[in-house]
């Protein structure tokens, strides 16, 4: 020990006649402007979306339920509590708020002898300090995830109109990667998810780089992920938390890419075989994504499964509704084979009610399952409609398909404002720029662009490929010279809807256009072609609003008989697939009720 470190201590001795530093009555002391204080959250901007419970390291941050805040599209009903016995006020939570609802006042002292009390939700538990104005908020500009979304390369619009090759490229692994990134796995876009996947988990799978994990995630809750993975509607970004400070995660390319990076051996050693043979028979009308989900989960448990498809090859209004380049052929092959490798046998080419009767299937099987899709085009009944030119955009769409020769117009008028009007545009385009070197596109719809039901990245490329979009704009008349369809008049639509909400178009009549078309396409709605049912069964059948109506578990007023997909909710892939997993689950049920009664 040295002399130094012997006298160190007497040193203290020179502070004893300084001014003291330490406040006298710390209780009056104003923090700072920007002090990390006390809680505050504005209940009219949180979300629930618990990202600040799960940046929290401490664990000082629990999601409750809160009296009088519902759950609804877009916010979960939770709000966050705070534990002051494990919260270190590093202020984390306020940085990564999607909506920056939850701040920081700068109070300091609180006062409680309750420590139970130290455990709150601010905004809900009225505190002194819920209307300071001074405290520490996330600074302009700072930002703990990436606001823009990874580009998604895609072929640029001269080279795509040439041919029918898939426009959109898939991410990279590095691109994944940085997007996957941007994810705080709020776990919002579940409750949105028809189908519930496993959203944050697999996005942090990606991010792992761990891709048997994440496809094992997809095939839990849907056997349809390629095609998802392309052309759902993913309405779980519309919830996603990170749309409130930038874009939405793009949780459908992340599908597609952990589907892009595996193969099928990998799929099917994720699957599984099927359970052992329960000796039960079902038979499934319909190889969309609805009736084979079901056949999915069916044979899984050991049923023995045949689908009978009236057209060439499965994948119902998936295959024979939506263009190559937005959904290439092989990507539905290959969900299909997986279905296929759990020993489900599809029959192609065999219609219900002329190839094999609805009765033999009946009798035949332990349960029969609908599984329509929407094959059938709605008309506008307008003067001059009845016309051979004028015709169904769903027709045209399965034509091209099957790469039949329907005669393609040098100048075509579409009518529609939703995704099968774009496909059939952006379809009619390409056979255009092929046949004739040019596009003569014109496309009208009621409705004003904003509110098109067509997703907006459909209608804007279908703009970049040249189609002609005119909104606000009412069919009156196809027009008939000589015998041939020379064009459509419109008028510009003043309202779809009358006081009452009900649909009932008024025009301007002054307003009167005429757009040149020798084929005029319809694409204004689709409805299902039930006539397989035979006129006795649909008598028999309970119907509501020319759907099948069925229970909870997808059962028609017929015990023998289910229905599924878009026949029973309309066009949607995901949700199709939802019914599918739905109704399987009752089938299921009822085969073993069956079973155990004998």
């Amino acid at each position: 020990m040295s002399v130094r470190d012997v006298l160190s201590p007497f040193t203290a001795w020179k502070n004893l006649f300084r001014d003291p530093v330490s406040i006298a009555d710390p209780l009056k002391r104003q923090a700072a402007p920007r002090y990390r204080g006390f809680h505050q959250n504005d209940m009219e901007k949180c979300i629930g979306c618990g990202t600040c419970e799960t940046i929290c390291q401490n664990g000082a941050i629990d999601m409750l339920p809160v009296e009088g805040i519902p759950t609804k599209q877009g916010d979960s009903g939770l709000r966050p509590r705070i534990d002051y016995g494990r919260c270190c006020w590093c202020a984390l939570c306020v940085d990564v708020c999607m909506t920056q609802s939850l701040t920081m006042s700068n109070a300091y002292t609180w006062v409680e002898s309750d420590p139970d009390k130290f455990r709150f939700t601010p905004g809900v538990d009225k505190k002194h300090w819920d209307d300071a104005e001074l405290g520490y908020v996330r600074p302009e500009g700072h930002r703990l995830t990436g606001e823009l979304r990874v580009h998604m390369p895609e072929m640029e619009p001269d080279v795509r109109i040439g041919s029918f090759a898939e426009i959109v490229d898939g991410y990279s692994v590095e691109q994944a990667v940085l997007e996957a990134d941007r994810c705080v796995s709020c776990g919002l876009c579940v409750a949105t998810c028809p189908t519930h996947m496993a959203i944050p988990q697999y996005i942090a799978a990606i991010r792992d780089g761990n891709y048997d994990l994440g496809l094992k995630l997809l095939y839990d809750s849907n056997p349809f992920s390629g095609i998802c993975g392309r052309v759902c509607t993913h309405k779980c970004e519309t919830t996603c938390a990170a749309r409130h400070e930038g874009d939405p995660i793009a949780i459908r390319w992340l599908k597609r890419h952990i589907m892009d990076q595996v193969t099928f051996d990998q799929i099917t050693r994720v699957v599984g075989q099927p359970a052992a043979s329960t000796g039960k028979k079902v038979a499934i009308i319909g190889a969309g994504p609805g009736g084979l989900t079901a056949a999915f989960d069916l044979a899984k448990q050991g049923h023995s499964v045949t689908v009978y498809e009236a057209l060439a090859a499965p994948g119902g209004m998936t295959r024979w509704g939506i263009p190559e380049y937005r959904l290439p052929y092989d990507v539905i092959d290959r969900d299909v084979d997986v279905i296929r490798s759990l020993g489900v046998d599809i029959r192609c080419n065999t219609r219900v009610g002329k190839d094999v009767s609805l009765e033999d299937l009946r009798n035949n099987n332990d349960a029969v399952l609908l599984g329509l899709g929407l094959q059938l085009g709605r008309a506008t009944r307008i003067p001059g409609s009845d016309h051979p030119d004028v015709r169904k955009a769903v027709d045209l769409l399965r034509q091209a398909t099957a790469n039949e020769d329907f005669g393609t117009p040098r100048q075509a008028v579409v009518i529609g404002g939703g995704n099968v009007a774009m496909d059939i545009a952006r379809t009619l385009a390409r056979l255009q720029k092929t046949a004739y070197g040019e596009v003569r596109v014109t496309l009208t719809a009621l409705e004003d662009i904003n509110h098109f039901l067509a997703d907006p990245e459909e209608i804007k490329e279908a703009g970049e490929e040249g189609v002609i979009i005119l909104d606000a704009r009412g069919p009156q008349q196809v027009v008939v010279e000589d015998g041939k369809v020379t064009g459509l008049k419109t008028w510009r639509v003043k309202a779809i809807f009358d006081e009452q909400g009900r649909f009932a178009p008024s025009y301007d009549e002054a307003d009167e256009q005429f757009h040149q078309g020798s084929m005029i396409v319809e694409a204004i709605g689709q409805m299902t072609d039930a006539s397989l049912l035979g006129d006795e069964l649909t008598e028999r059948l309970t119907w509501n609003r020319g759907r099948i109506q069925i229970d909870a578990g997808g059962r028609t007023s017929e015990s023998w008989l289910w229905a599924v997909g878009d026949m029973v909710h309309g066009p949607d892939v995901v949700t199709a697939v939802a019914d599918g997993h739905r109704v399987a689950a009752s089938m299921h049920a009822n085969l073993v009720l069956k079973e155990q009664s004998k």
